[in-house]
């Protein structure tokens, strides 16, 4: 799995970077950031590649920023991670390929401040078409749409609200979209955990990175992705304490 994880990584480096830079996804191969020269097979090696080329361009000798491995790595950590917590299921499925539409989001959006709307519907549609495989679909349904409505809709009122009395920008319509998108996988109680979540990795973030203005995406993705994994089982565990 974490193969797949790692190889699915570098695909998403390459559709993030084309669509943050307004190239095809679909033409084109793949070339150099810096020099624009085209890879050959042996510089597209997830991970080893950029080992062996010790982080360098293998043709204009420029540097390659580290964020390619690194998400090859996170991806790999992330298939790992989710099959050895739900094993080879329909769930392992669903959540990775979440995950994937999460990762490139997040790139995206580390570069242009925009999550774009294709991904919004990718995720929603990923999400309905692998519910109708489920054996609890109908409840699973219930329980998402609660979560998507509940989280969206009053993160988008309280930004509203934000708006008003400060006269600043408080989220972004990329970042509330994203939370009713994974509120549809969460449902309420761990999508009420998702926003917490994603509020104190998004204060972690601004902290570490020594910015006033950071894009949000990334921390609400990987909060979702914890939240995917551990979420259930924080929520019973906190309710459990009052019952």
């Amino acid at each position: 799995m974490g193969i797949f994880g790692a190889v699915f990584g570098s695909f998403i480096n390459c559709m993030a970077w084309r669509i943050a830079h307004g190239e095809s996804v679909l033409k084109g191969r793949s070339h150099c950031a810096v020099c624009g020269h085209p890879l050959g097979a042996a510089d597209l090696v997830p991970v080893f590649s950029f080992l062996f080329l010790r982080g360098k361009c293998r043709y204009c000798r420029e540097k390659i920023s580290p964020r390619y491995v690194a998400a090859e790595l996170l991806m790999a950590a992330a298939f790992l991670l989710t099959a050895w917590r739900f094993g080879l299921s329909l769930q392992t499925l669903w959540i990775c390929g979440l995950a994937c539409i999460l990762m490139t989001l997040s790139l995206v959006d580390l570069e242009t401040y925009l999550i774009p709307d294709r991904f919004i519907i990718a995720g929603i549609v990923w999400y309905f078409g692998v519910l109708t495989f489920a054996e609890e679909g109908k409840g699973e349904l219930l329980s998402g749409l609660a979560g998507g409505l509940s989280i969206g809709v009053g993160m988008l009122l309280l930004s509203l609200l934000f708006d008003k009395v400060t006269g600043k920008e408080s989220l972004g319509g990329g970042d509330i979209k994203l939370f009713f998108m994974t509120g549809l996988y969460l449902g309420p109680w761990v999508g009420l955990f998702n926003l917490i979540l994603s509020c104190m990795i998004g204060i972690g973030f601004v902290l570490f990175m020594g910015q006033k203005r950071i894009p949000f995406g990334p921390a609400i993705s990987l909060a979702a992705f914890i939240s995917l994994l551990v979420g259930n089982d924080v929520v019973n565990w906190y309710l459990g304490l009052f019952i």
